[in-house]
């Protein structure tokens, strides 16, 4: 009886110099209740006023951040969306899952601790979930993946622990899947979602290895950056056209990266840090404008290729020969912006010694069979050692 006195309400409004009694669609009682345990279980951070809204004697609907269709709440949204406002603190209460309409439900950044609730796979009309930038802990419910019309999973910053859940990898709506940096261990699941684009894994602690079909060729932006993740890609890549954004580093990637990689629509290319061997041959031209192979075992003369790119990372491995002249063409007219080389075997390039490098490129060259030609600053991380031994520059040859 206390609940229908509370639910069923009626609310009076005024228009213009007439009054009209108007009885509006009276939210689900399950609803209602859910919306109130929310609320007990959270608080405005100082600044927030974003339950100020909030008063059960009248309409839930009208709340802020509260979405109806009749009598049901089909999106919750906790949290002023403003950039930079302050947010919520507390924790997740169980009733999100009596929200049974519920399609979009997401948390501003703010300072909510505590596990996610377990009642989350309940909702089972969830397109839209978005809890980042919090301080979110344990695992994620395996139940999620039943949730066969997801589409977004953004977790994103939180202290989530504990492996992907298999399940989440079959969803077959999946968009959208940001999980960086958390602390999530263990293997990938294979994502059979045909509309994925955008899988952001990066900051976490991954193992194993990528089998060739475990992702989608409808990924465009792929991140999979400071994990631990080891073996070849080079296959699974073959399969990704469609990226416009790759980013492998920092992991144990191994093998060759195959030359059709560079023909791909990127903006960024970085796989520096890992352990990819072999020479680096692209077919055409490169018009991606970041290209980051650093730090790995790659080998071979520099392709001329290559000299497109206006910010290139070749350091720290094992190319030999003479740097091609169309580098030191683009570079002196300030189309490469970054051209780093150093610690390599290199022997020679065509540039004067009184060549002046534009103001706005960067040059290194040091620690390669060969005395720098022209003096260029280098990165401190380069050391002060101009010039390779030449031990080790005849050990290379031989």
């Amino acid at each position: 009886m206390a609940l229908k006195r509370v639910a069923l309400f009626f609310f009076f409004c005024f228009m213009q110099t007439h009054l009209h009694l108007h009885v509006l669609a009276i939210l689900d009682p399950s609803d209602f209740l859910a919306l109130q345990s929310i609320r007990k279980s959270l608080e405005d951070m100082p600044g927030s006023e974003f339950f100020s809204t909030w008063d059960f004697t009248a309409d839930p609907c009208s709340f802020s951040g509260v979405y109806c269709d009749s009598d049901k709440v089909i999106a919750l949204n906790l949290g002023d969306p403003r950039a930079g406002s302050p947010g919520l603190t507390g924790r997740l209460d169980a009733a999100i899952g009596k929200l049974s309409s519920l399609a979009e439900f997401t948390v501003v950044p703010g300072r909510i601790y505590g596990p996610l609730p377990q009642t989350l796979p309940d909702l089972k009309n969830l397109r839209f979930l978005g809890v980042n930038r919090n301080f979110i802990s344990g695992e994620i419910p395996p139940g999620l993946g039943n949730l066969r019309s997801l589409r977004t999973i953004d977790l994103s910053y939180n202290q989530l622990t504990g492996s992907l859940p298999q399940s989440v990898g079959s969803l077959p709506e999946l968009t959208n899947l940001m999980l960086c940096h958390n602390r999530l261990s263990g293997f990938l699941p294979r994502f059979e979602s045909q509309k994925l684009t955008r899988l952001d894994l990066k900051h976490n602690a991954l193992t194993g290895s990528l089998a060739p079909s475990s992702l989608p060729p409808s990924l465009q932006y792929l991140s999979l950056a400071w994990n631990n993740l080891t073996g070849p890609v080079d296959r699974l890549l073959s399969r990704l056209d469609q990226l416009n954004y790759l980013d492998l580093s920092l992991n144990q990637f191994t093998g060759p990266v195959p030359a059709r990689i560079f023909s791909f629509p990127l903006t960024n290319l970085q796989l520096e840090r890992n352990q990819f061997y072999g020479p680096v041959q692209p077919v055409d031209r490169v018009a991606i404008p970041t290209v980051d192979l650093s730090y790995n075992r790659f080998s071979g003369q520099i392709s001329p290729m290559l000299a497109s790119v206006q910010s290139l990372y070749l350091n720290n491995n094992r190319f030999s020969g003479r740097v091609p002249a169309s580098f030191v063409d683009r570079l002196l007219d300030a189309s490469i912006q970054i051209l780093y080389l150093q610690h390599n075997y290199l022997t020679g390039i065509e540039i004067s010694p009184t060549a002046v490098i534009p103001g706005r490129s960067s040059l290194c060259l040091q620690y390669n069979c060969m005395v720098p030609p022209v003096e260029a600053p280098c990165p401190l991380r380069a050391g002060n050692q101009k010039t390779r031994p030449t031990t080790q520059c005849n050990q290379w040859k031989g």
